[in-house]
């Protein structure tokens, strides 16, 4: 009896280990781009500019995903718009079955992994001992979590530990962190532009990717059938290669879920200056280099352990501290804002009416 439990725990579960963990992470990060979507939708009317922004990036991932499947898969690309609102991709030869499902999986996978891989390939240089894969495994349904569990956390503590003692005077840390911005707001088209889409969300992405397998079963059958032969060579030959290919899996999640998290940062710090009256709203902006620098000329005068992470910290309740006063002194006049708000939507329909 112990030895037919064993088998099922390594033959069976062992496999279904990571595919669980890689489901559970993606899902987050469904739900940190809905999280963001929303956030940028309360900051559409007075941010249109910034909001189109955050769409085109969006879209264009879309797009180079698209034209990826069509590479990918031989069909070749003879079309390729990308605009505010939507891209348009065609390709050169139309191909069915198992090449035109591949390259329309990849419509609905690549921006999630496209931005993402960017971001990973970036930090494998600046990470230091970030990645961090078990020479050896054990294939049972814990040990093979744990190993996986181990792999993402060590990332994530490396992440952690670069986010809370970065050097903003150094060039390649500003720039890795300018790209976790841009593409944390450009993981996902947000649909915020002239043209409203349908409703896009964390279950609009779930049913699109559900419904995609759920049309072709074959496609699944083959999916889980080369994952297992995977899984069985690893088994076979002791190899870690089966957890090492989940796990770099989980680092593309891990890392767009912690640039969707900066990035919700930043929109909360526009979303609170919009409470600020219109003269003083870059104030908090311009108290983040300003009292930086502050702090790193302070330290160099007074040296002390710890120097980046304690002048990120100042930074950061400097900004705070700055924030918090002026939204108390120098509030927006709420109902003059909606007013001239409401004036100018009325004052816009009536100019594309005489157009009309």
């Amino acid at each position: 009896m112990a030895t037919v439990l064993l088998d099922v725990d390594v033959l069976v579960l062992a496999p279904l280990a990571l595919i669980i963990g890689i489901t559970a992470l993606w899902l987050l990060q469904l739900l940190c781009i809905d999280i963001d979507k929303r956030m940028l939708e309360k900051l559409r009317h007075q941010h249109e500019a910034f909001a189109r922004f955050t769409n085109f990036t969006g879209v264009l991932f879309q797009g180079l995903s698209h034209a990826l499947g069509y590479t990918v898969t031989h069909s070749g690309v003879a079309h390729f718009k990308v605009t505010v609102n939507y891209s348009k991709v065609e390709p050169k030869r139309e191909k069915q079955g198992a090449f035109a499902w591949t390259s329309t999986l990849l419509l609905y996978l690549g921006p999630f992994l496209l931005p993402t891989g960017i971001m990973l390939l970036y930090s494998y240089f600046v990470l230091t001992n970030g990645f961090s894969f078990p020479a050896s495994v054990q294939y049972t349904f814990v040990r093979t979590l744990s190993n996986f569990g181990g792999t993402i956390s060590t990332f994530t503590q490396s992440m952690g530990r670069f986010l809370v003692s970065m050097d903003l005077l150094n060039p390649v840390h500003v720039l890795f962190l300018l790209i976790l911005l841009f593409l944390g707001l450009g993981i996902r088209p947000s649909y915020i532009g002239e043209e409203r889409k349908e409703k896009v969300n964390f279950l609009y992405d779930l049913k699109n990717v559900t419904m995609h397998f759920i049309k072709k079963p074959l496609y699944i059958l083959v999916f889980f059938a080369v994952v297992y032969g995977l899984f069985l060579l690893s088994l076979a030959l002791n190899a870690n290669w089966y957890v090492v290919f989940f796990s770099v899996l989980g680092l593309f999640s891990v890392i767009g879920i912690i640039a969707l998290l900066l990035a919700f940062l930043l929109l909360a710090l526009i979303w609170t200056s919009d409470k600020i009256a219109p003269g003083w709203r870059l104030v908090p902006f311009l108290t983040l280099p300003i009292s930086y620098g502050a702090i790193r000329t302070l330290f160099f005068y007074v040296p002390q352990d710890n120097i980046l992470g304690w002048s990120l910290l100042g930074m950061i309740l400097a900004t705070i501290v700055v924030t918090v006063l002026l939204i108390k002194y120098k509030k927006t006049n709420r109902f003059k804002t909606v007013g001239w708000m409401k004036h100018t939507r009325v004052a816009d329909g009536k100019k594309r009416a005489s157009q009309k």
